[in-house]
């Protein structure tokens, strides 16, 4: 009998377990039917987005050169307005450093070269017209030693430094023999000269600093060492030369010593340079020589090549007294000890100091009442800030044996290594886990966008801008010889990041988008800007930073984009009115994220049309 009623039992459950499934079937299908016909939220949301996005546009994008055989893809959207070009007098308008605007200011202390950018009813909007004939730059490393002519077209310092071998004109391109003022022999004999004393071979040495760069040779031939160098000169009577430094596909920007601080952050650099870079080190109490202190990390090295070292065996060929040069020499040294620096050795007329690892080891520092110590307490805000004779503190240890801010491993190491401003904490709000977490996404980032742009790692974009960088995931993520990315850190961002991508063994700069970048037209390959939209909406114009886009890239460059939906279908419009095109691609997490991705690429197009549009 118990065997019976289990049995009866058992065929109950089966009735009821099926009466169950149907019924969940059937809910279900009754639920998709509902959703089907647009009444269901989550399939509403879905469409909306989808309507946005509209990512059919331009599907089959192409990022090859006008030379290869394609067809023009199909406009889906209509542009919200077509700039014109502006008059080919503007082929090289550098908006901050406009030769007309610098002869206002005052021209004590360089400050006529400083950025003096244009208010807003002066700016340009319509599109720099690159030069007749201009072509893509070569690959690199060609491109180190070759320069189209046509794209550079300035015979000058051919002829003012013909016999420091700094450049050549051979039929229709430059040549780059690697000289410089210093070093007419080639750059490669002068860094091995250096490299005798300062560690570059083993990557301890990794970001370093070019004051008066020239066409940034020394900075150029550095990159096969493995040392990135952040190269600047004014727009001066020496024309071009940083222009020839970006076309060479070497970092370059156009500064200064002057009165405004460097935009970079404090104990940025493993080593700071001058070739006969004219700037005055003993002038204005020191204060070149203490800003260069402010960039330079601690254990860093500063390298002095040119008038007045060696003064005793140079003072005839320099056509200066003995007494000038001795006094100038003093001076320097005298700063020197003030600011704790070593004097490591003096080679021929090459002088390198150490700066000290900490104020701990630091004998003069002992009595700090000697020492005007700078009072700021964020040493990093230096955006338009004046520089003043003073000292910037370094953080305090707890052994004279540890480095001020923490020991930074060689490099490649120290790429994806914690940096120690996020490790001590000093970066508020930002763990070791989250910056972790953050290279993960940029590694899933990167391999999305290299599966619409196939070009991305192959070397194609030499010269690549990162216009909100963060912690420098982008660069890093992308890290090769084949490549460099000036990192760029918005002024205006809620956390000062620039010091972390630096002790990454990455370079960059500060910024403010609101205003031009500190470059020639047409210096960049790539850009990449994720969440700036977003970061200057109700700040400034998104049509001026787009123009501002427009200027600094070559033609066939590339641009990629990430932001909200609604912002890049905005972005997108003015962008097919810039002569550029588009395609607007869901987040790699699929469409449902408001996050989307617009990749663009600017038309070949060259001026010669003297009627071109009004400048306004």
């Amino acid at each position: 009998m118990a065997v019976k009623a289990s049995s009866a039992d058992n065929r109950t459950r089966s009735t009821v377990s099926l009466c169950i499934v149907i019924g969940m079937c059937c809910f279900f299908y009754i639920l998709g039917a509902w959703q089907k016909s647009g009444f269901g939220k989550g399939d509403s949301i879905a469409l909306e987005i989808t309507k946005r996005t509209d990512c059919t546009i331009l599907p089959n994008l192409s990022f090859d050169t006008h030379l290869a055989k394609q067809a023009r893809p199909r406009d889906l959207v209509s542009p919200a307005k077509k700039f014109k070009p502006c008059p080919d007098r503007y082929t090289d308008y550098t908006p901050c450093q406009d030769q007309n605007r610098a002869m206002k200011f005052p021209r004590e202390n360089m400050n006529y070269r400083e950025r003096h950018c244009p208010p807003q009813k002066e700016k340009l909007h319509c599109l720099i017209p690159p030069p007749k004939g201009y072509v893509a730059p070569f690959p690199w490393p060609k491109s180190r030693d070759y320069v189209p002519f046509a794209n550079c077209p300035y015979k000058s310092l051919t002829v003012e430094k013909a016999i420091q071998n700094w450049v050549q004109f051979e039929g229709n391109v430059f040549r780059f023999p690697g000289g410089g003022t210093q070093f007419p022999q080639g750059a490669d004999k002068y860094i091995d000269q250096l490299a005798s004393v300062v560690p570059i071979a083993n990557g301890t040495v990794r970001t370093a600093l070019d004051t008066g760069c020239g066409v940034a040779s020394w900075g150029a031939y550095l990159l096969k060492r493995n040392v990135l160098a952040m190269s600047f000169a004014p727009r001066d009577s020496h024309e071009a030369q940083v222009q020839f430094a970006l076309e060479r596909g070497v970092p370059a920007v156009i500064g200064v010593l002057g009165t405004i601080k460097l935009p970079y952050p404090s104990r940025a650099f493993d080593m700071a340079h001058c070739s006969r870079c004219l700037i005055p080190w003993g002038a204005n109490g020191g204060i070149y020589m203490m800003e260069v202190d402010r960039v330079l990390r601690p254990g860093g090295y500063w390298v002095l090549s040119g008038p007045p070292i060696n003064w005793k065996v140079n003072y005839k060929g320099w056509q200066r007294t003995k007494k000038d040069l001795e006094a100038e020499q003093n001076k320097i040294e005298e700063i020197a000890d003030l600011l704790c620096w070593e004097k490591v050795k003096e080679i021929g007329e090459m002088a390198i100091w150490r700066k000290r690892l900490n104020t701990e080891s630091c004998p003069s520092r002992q009595d700090e009442s000697s020492v005007q110590m700078c009072d700021s307490t964020n040493a990093d805000d230096v955006w338009y800030k004046k520089m003043k004779p003073c000292v910037t503190p370094i953080p305090d240890v707890n052994d004279p044996s540890e480095v001020a801010g923490g020991a930074i491993k060689p490099f490649p190491s120290r790429l994806n290594a914690v940096p120690p401003r996020i490790a001590n904490g000093l970066i508020p709000g930002v763990s070791s886990q989250a910056y972790q977490k953050d290279i993960k996404m940029w590694k899933k980032h990167v391999k999305a966008y290299s599966s619409v742009n196939k070009y991305l790692l192959t070397g194609r974009y030499r010269n690549i801008m990162d216009m909100n960088a963060g912690f420098g995931g982008f660069a890093a993520a992308i890290e090769s010889p084949k490549s460099w990315v000036m990192n760029v850190v918005p002024t205006i961002s809620k956390m000062s990041t620039l010091g972390a991508i630096y002790e990454r063994g990455l370079i960059g700069i500060y910024h403010d988008w609101c205003e031009a970048f500190s470059t020639y037209p047409r210096t960049y390959d790539l850009i990449h800007a994720s969440g700036l939209f977003t970061l200057y909406k109700n700040k400034c114009n998104m049509e001026d930073i787009l123009l501002e886009m427009d200027r600094v890239l070559r033609p066939e460059g590339a641009v990629i984009m990430r932001d909200d939906v609604d912002i890049l279908t905005k972005v997108n419009r003015l962008a097919l009115g810039m002569k550029w095109n588009t395609r607007l691609v869901d987040h790699e997490d699929g469409p449902m994220v408001r996050e989307k991705v617009l990749y663009a690429v600017k038309q070949y197009w060259v001026g010669g049309n003297q009627t071109a549009a009004a400048a306004a």
